[in-house]
């Protein structure tokens, strides 16, 4: 290389940019620990294994702003010094390389006590990483030095436990209890707070009082502020986390004999009540018929289509909670495989234990089937778009059925709950139901629906995946004239059956699992009312005559509803009473066994109806009288096909 002027080529090199090369990033220009953190921050975005997408073009971008702007490292660089800036000036994808980078040299540079002095705490330093978040928990929030320690102490031996919570929900009620209390003490404290040995029983008591005051007239909390930043308002379930979460922080302070070093007065660490151990929340209602109807219309699922931009099958989630009341989060992570068919039934199967476990099969309706298996069909042509390969037979058990756009290099992440909870908000106020509405009433909508039609509480929980039947029960809405038709489907056989009081509206017959999971209740039964229940013999039901001359007590085809339970108690009260009444023991006992199978029905029912958990409702309900029985409007009857056959005579009035 020849010049004439060393001094001028020198200068031209020192602003030159480096020629431009074909996935090349040249880092020579840049100062040397600026260069190693850059190298240390591709290294370790590739380890992970749910990263972002980072373009040679943004690196490049990346070490052009860096080198322009005379910058040794990366931690001088803050939100704060590049918020302003124009797209031009710095691009949205540098901004979140800087990011992810200076979030991970954090564990680097600081050590656990360094990031206790500077205000926040590293999960990565404990080995802990929760789901979907950073490793960077900021505290810096909390005030006063000491109460902001106690905090970073408190929360350091969480992640040191083995029994450190599953996500960082509590993590984050705790630093809301600290930042609450801080910031009260610092407006009403002395020293605003910053001398734990001042602060008394009083200090506290009033903390507790202005906390219920803010709760009880819905004002906005002290110190918490939300990313568009508004202040949240204070509740009554805020009140219990924070009363909770400062109570148990300031009784740790004690057990850990951090009260006797820093010379805090014991009444002040107690005095703070304690929250409860939950607030009954208000159960979801169903959804009603009108607002069923217009979230399941053909026109409004094309609206929700619409929204869905990148067509990452948001109208698929949807259809899919309608038919099989799934939880929310149980759908958007479905895996590629999550559908079969086993002995001809359309299956899915989908993980209900929130920790990775997809060994949950329930059968689907054919049209969901369908649909999930052409939502397969588009997932697996969007791999094979931004791979240029087919998914190999040992990756595809792993893949997403509704993959992510960011941050899923694999293809193993699905879309977040809350994009699908976003486009659902934005499509019910689009509709205009005259109401808010969330996805998770589609749950309790089919489970109230399960019991209208006759299904056991056991079933209801066996289906909806709940660990107890009053789980289920939450689930559950039903009212009265709902009642009656349940217990009119709630079926056992009669006397005269093989096995009197054996439950006829569920089939009980050992099978395999997967059979069995597939099955779906079937209620649906052709029966005539007859005198304490039933009537099941066809050919009775089309209207024909019984050729037992209606001795239904002793036939097989009678059987009992729940609508009859009040009806067959009293038979019980009046043959017992007639046995008792009996001229011999002989006599009494042969009372007792003619009766004995209607007993054993009865016994039954009540079984059947108390496994239904409406039991205490049916002996309420007084459906079928034993009098309406005898009445000339019940026992005047005529056969359907002969009063069609009747033709009015022309001078009829109408009159009777």
């Amino acid at each position: 290389m020849t010049y004439g002027d060393e001094k001028a080529f020198r200068a031209w090199c020192a602003t030159a940019e480096p020629v431009t090369q074909p996935g090349l990033v040249n880092l020579h220009c840049l100062p040397p620990l600026l260069r190693a953190e850059i190298q240390w921050g591709l290294h370790a975005h590739a380890q992970s294994a749910q990263h972002s997408e980072w373009t040679t073009n943004g690196i490049r971008n990346l070490v052009r702003h860096c080198w322009r702007g005379s910058i040794t490292s990366l931690m001088d660089l803050d939100d704060a010094d590049y918020k302003d800036l124009t797209r031009k000036q710095m691009d949205s994808e540098v901004r979140k390389i800087i990011r992810e980078v200076v979030n991970g040299l954090r564990c680097v540079y600081y050590s656990p006590s360094d990031t206790k002095d500077a205000g926040f705490l590293e999960t990565d330093h404990f080995g802990r990483r929760f789901k979907n978040a950073q490793s960077h928990f900021d505290i810096s929030a909390v005030p006063q030095r000491w109460l902001r320690d106690l905090l970073w102490d408190h929360l350091a031996e969480w992640l040191r436990s083995p029994q450190c919570p599953r996500t960082r929900g509590p993590f984050d009620q705790m630093r809301r209890a600290a930042v609450e209390l801080g910031v009260f003490l610092q407006a009403d404290a002395p020293d605003a707070g910053r001398d734990p040995t001042v602060l008394r029983r009083e200090h506290a008591e009033r903390f507790v009082a202005d906390q219920r005051h803010r709760a009880r007239h819905s004002l906005p909390s002290l110190g918490m502020v939300l990313v568009d930043g508004r202040s949240p308002t204070v509740t009554d379930l805020s009140c219990q986390f924070v009363f909770n979460g400062a109570r148990k922080l300031l009784y740790s302070a004690i057990t850990a004999g951090q009260a006797e070093r820093l010379g805090i007065d014991t009444g002040f660490l107690t005095a703070i009540p304690f929250g409860g151990t939950g607030i009954k929340q208000r159960s979801r209602n169903p959804f009603s018929d009108d607002v069923a109807r217009a979230l399941t219309d053909e026109t409004n699922l094309r609206r929700l289509e619409e929204l869905d931009l990148n067509d990452r099958g948001l109208r698929d989630i949807w259809e899919t909670i309608v038919a099989t009341g799934r939880r929310c989060s149980e759908v958007v992570g479905l895996r590629l495989n999550c559908i079969g068919r086993y002995r001809g039934l359309a299956m899915l199967w989908h993980d209900q234990t929130k920790v990775g476990n997809y060994n949950e099969g329930i059968r689907i309706p054919e049209p969901v089937y369908h649909r999930l298996d052409a939502r397969r069909t588009k997932t697996l042509q969007l791999f094979e778009k931004r791979y240029g390969r087919t998914p190999a037979t040992a990756e595809r058990p792993n893949l997403a059925l509704f993959p992510s756009r960011i941050r899923n290099p694999n293809g193993r992440q699905p879309i977040s709950y809350g994009h699908f909870n976003q486009r659902f908000k934005t499509w019910i106020a689009d509709l205009d139901l005259g109401g808010a509405y969330v996805a998770h009433q589609a749950r309790h909508t089919l489970a109230t629906n399960l019991l209208r039609a006759g299904a056991t509480l056991t079933h209801i929980r066996r289906y909806l995946g709940q660990l107890s039947e009053r789980m289920a029960e939450h689930y559950v809405k039903i009212t009265n004239s709902d009642l009656e038709d349940v217990l009119n489907t709630v079926w056992v056989a009669g006397p005269g059956a093989p096995n009197p009081g054996e439950l006829l509206s569920g089939d009980t017959t050992p099978m395999d699992r997967e059979t069995a999971l597939g099955l779906a209740l079937d209620l649906s039964r052709r029966s005539t009312p007859a005198d304490g229940g039933f009537c099941t013999y066809q050919p009775v039901v089309n209207g024909g005559a019984c050729p037992w001359k209606l001795d239904c007590e002793n036939c097989d085809n009678f059987v009992l509803s729940g609508a009859d339970l009040l009806y067959w108690r009293r038979k019980a009260e009046q043959w017992r009473s007639i046995a008792e009444n009996a001229p011999d023991d002989a006599t009494a006992d042969y009372l007792h066994t003619v009766f004995e199978p209607t007993a054993r029905a009865i016994k039954g029912l009540e079984q059947a109806l108390a496994a239904l958990g409406v039991l205490d409702e049916a002996l309420t309900l007084d459906l079928r009288r034993p009098q309406d029985y005898f009445h000339r409007t019940w026992s005047t009857a005529f056969r359907a096909r002969d009063l069609a056959a009747l033709q009015a005579p022309d001078d009829a009035t109408g009159q009777p």
